[in-house]
Formats: C-alpha cells, sequence, structure tokens
C-alpha cells in the first residue's frame, strides 16, 4: 500500500464547523470545531450500540467495531452494510446468525447486562491471545512516523477535540482515521483492514490518544504487535500488554519515547542526537489539541 492510502481531509465541509466567539483578549474570533452525530449500528436487524461520531466511514467503523467486540468472527461473510444517514443507522448482515443477537436481545445497554456478556467474553478471548514475537520496530523507523504523522494535514491539529489512528508499515503512514473517540477510529481501521483483506503481519499501530486498556485491548485483537503513541499510559494498559506481548511505546515526541512493554522488539539503529525536536509550533498545537481530546 502507498503512504496515507487513506487520511483526514480537514476542509471536508460535514466534519467541522466554523462558530464565533471571543479569545482571551475579548476578540471576536471564527474557530472550526468538529461536528459530532449519533450512529445506531445493527447486527442482523438486532440493535447493538449508538455511538458518537463524526460520520465518516460509517461501514468500516460498523465493521471494526462488531469485529473488536468479538461480535463478528474473521471468517463471517457479510452480505450487506446499508448505510442511511437521514436516520442515522448503519445495518451489517451476515449470512451466519451470531450467539451476540441472542445475547443482546432485550437488554439495553443502560442497565449493564449487555456491555457484561460482551466485555467477559472478549477478555476470555484475550487471555489466550499471544502475539507473534518476530515483529521488528526501529528506531528509525518510529522517528520517521512520528514525523510524517504529526505534519499530516488533519483534524487533530486544524481543531482539536478528536483522536487519529493510523496503521503503518515500517516507516509509511498507510491509513489515518480520526473520530471523536479513540475506540471509533480504532474500529475504522479495524474495519478497513477486513474489507480490504489487508494482513496485521509486519504492522504498526500508532494512536494520538492515551494507551489505555480498551486501545491495547483492540490492538491485540487486530493482531498488531507494537503500538506507539504521543500520549501516556495506564497502568492496566501496561499490564494487559505485558500478558499479550504487545510493544507498548507511549510519549513519542520528536526524538523522546518510552517502551513499558516488549522493548525486546526495538532495534537502536538511530542515534536520537541526530534527530530534531518537535517544533515549537507544532509542540504547542498538539497540546492544544491533547487538551482538547
Amino acid at each position: 500500500m502507498q503512504e496515507f492510502a487513506v487520511r483526514p481531509d480537514p476542509e471536508d465541509p460535514k466534519l467541522t464547523r466554523k462558530l464565533g466567539g471571543i479569545d482571551q483578549d475579548g476578540r471576536e474570533i471564527a474557530t472550526s470545531v468538529v461536528v459530532e452525530r449519533p450512529l445506531t449500528l445493527f447486527l442482523n436487524g438486532q440493535e447493538i450500540v449508538t455511538m458518537m461520531t463524526i460520520g465518516d466511514h460509517p461501514d468500516y467503523l460498523a465493521v471494526g467495531y462488531l469485529l473488536n467486540q468479538n461480535m463478528l468472527r474473521a471468517d463471517d461473510e457479510i452480505t450487506a452494510i446499508d448505510h442511511d444517514p437521514d436516520l442515522e443507522t448503519v445495518v451489517v448482515r451476515t449470512v451466519r446468525r451470531t450467539g451476540f443477537e441472542e445475547k443482546l436481545r432485550k437488554k439495553t445497554l443502560t442497565s449493564g447486562c449487555a456491555q457484561g456478556t460482551v466485555f467477559g467474553d472478549l477478555m476470555e478471548l484475550f487471555e489466550t491471545t499471544r502475539l507473534p514475537a518476530g515483529a521488528v520496530l526501529r528506531t528509525s523507523w518510529l522517528y520517521a512516523l512520528t514525523r510524517k504523522i504529526n505534519t499530516a494535514p488533519s483534524l487533530y491539529l486544524a481543531a482539536g477535540a478528536i483522536h487519529g489512528c493510523v496503521l503503518c508499515e515500517e516507516d509509511r503512514p498507510l491509513l489515518y482515521m480520526e473520530d471523536v473517540g479513540r475506540h471509533n477510529a480504532v474500529d475504522k481501521i479495524a474495519g478497513y483492514m477486513h474489507m480490504h483483506r489487508v494482513p496485521a503481519a509486519g504492522k504498526i499501530f500508532y494512536t494520538t490518544g492515551r494507551l489505555t486498556s480498551e486501545m491495547v485491548i483492540k490492538t491485540v485483537r487486530m493482531g498488531i504487535p507494537i503500538l506507539i503513541s504521543r500520549s501516556g499510559f495506564t497502568a492496566w494498559g501496561v499490564d494487559l500488554a505485558r500478558q499479550a506481548g504487545l510493544t507498548l511505546i507511549g510519549r513519542a515526541k520528536g526524538k523522546r519515547f518510552i517502551a513499558l512493554s516488549g522493548a525486546e522488539r526495538i532495534v537502536f539503529d538511530a542515534d536520537p542526537q541526530r534527530i530534531s525536536e518537535e517544533s515549537p509550533a507544532l509542540r504547542r498545537k498538539a497540546s492544544l489539541a491533547d487538551d482538547a481530546a
């Protein structure tokens, strides 16, 4: 795949709106804000969840969500994906009737029952998953990726209040997805990989968001052995990464990074002294986006 085969379009008028306000000096300003809208997901007629999303790539989001929640198997045959933007719904239809349709029937997300059922099954599967040990991350790739991703046009830098996730291979960013929730951005990439038969072998996952348990679980579910973020960690995220054999790298900014799991995969082939720090302008933009997200 070529670099940035899919990437954000900060100029898309459906994704942001200009709103007027005042700044710290009382001056009138116009600023871009991200638009979020509800999307209700159905699996073969069974309502699954309503997500808040920016609305792009609803097909990838729906399929990726079902895969990462273990509601779809990798070998399930999808017969149709119907998106109705007016009704704000997306329906995924499969040949096989899944077990989760029955489990979720007559349950609601507000009761906690459905979520507990899904989470329990997902964690049971996670506990038996071990990622392949042969993957490699060269520090020259890491530095190149952070530079390319952090300087690419994006809603993250244009408007904040959003997360970005990027599927990479060696030093090449391949798929760049954004959404108001990091989980949605991950699911879009998972859906794309499934629908376009993109293998997980040799891939690297990058996120602008925190390295939480959710991020680790979804990355492991996709079979990707390396996860990188410019943000920090949670303790449970690190524990789960170590359990599954996931290389977990956070605070990747400029020449700096910290690895708390899977450091044996890292090949130190670049001299950090030759790597430039992030520019002050980029640091300010990224810091504002981090705070807003």
